[in-house]
């Protein structure tokens, strides 16, 4: 399954040049998100803007799968990658600012959306825990009852990329959806967490990984993806 991580933002409001170079425990935080697409057995694909030059350098060192859109937004560059792909089946699409996403979150995400029978899905973390941790969203709503915040994550049918689709909206309560990295201050804390306490602490004692899914029709909205 193809999964398209989107990376042509310019990072203004982190402040510390190209978003997805910047290091969590010396790692870019792009390449975790790699990382976590390739280990859940997905195919990653790089979309890129004219605004990150050298995360487009970074992929081609390293040999990773990457095209470079306009950069008009995210709708447009993540509409823009699926038809220059010409890919027709379900895709998973993803920001590239969450370096404590993990390969058994999108196997879960799969699952939901799979047994759906949706052709769209999208990923949702509580606002209580966003805001427990520090963090912010410029987007909320009620999902299974709950205020919930966009984790940046979907899937989307490739030959219906410019319609409305019906899509699950699937609630995960996971400390690791809700470092979305938009401010110097979500990023020292990330980093800090990891240098002393180890990436196991990202979890969180006693977190509960209890999911639900809610229904509606959507089509790509750029408040859903923290870009």
């Amino acid at each position: 399954m193809l999964a398209l991580i989107l990376a042509g933002g310019s990072g203004s409001r982190l402040g510390l040049g190209e978003k997805p170079l910047v290091t969590i425990g010396g790692r870019p935080m792009i390449e975790r998100v790699i990382d976590a697409f390739e280990e859940a057995g997905c195919e990653p694909v790089v979309v890129l803007s004219p605004r990150t030059p050298y995360t487009h350098n970074w992929c081609r060192a390293r040999g990773i799968t990457h095209l470079t859109s306009q950069g008009n937004g995210y709708v447009e560059d993540l509409v823009h990658a699926v038809e220059t792909l010409e890919e027709r089946d379900p895709l998973f699409t993803s920001v590239s600012d969450l370096p404590c996403l993990t390969p058994q979150i999108l196997c879960e995400v799969y699952t939901w959306y799979r047994e759906s029978g949706k052709d769209a899905c999208s990923v949702w973390v509580p606002r209580e825990m966003v805001l427990g941790e520090g963090c912010r969203s410029l987007y909320q709503e009620s999902i299974c009852g709950t205020d919930a915040c966009p984790a940046g994550i979907n899937i989307l049918r490739g030959d219906r990329i410019s319609e409305v689709q019906e899509e699950v909206k699937v609630l995960i309560r996971s400390r690791r959806l809700v470092f979305n990295i938009n401010t110097r201050e979500e990023l020292f804390m990330v980093q800090s967490l990891v240098r002393d306490r180890g990436e196991a602490e990202l979890t969180g004692r006693g977190e509960h990984r209890t999911s639900c899914g809610d229904h509606s029709d959507t089509r790509p909205n750029p408040f859903k993806s923290n870009y």
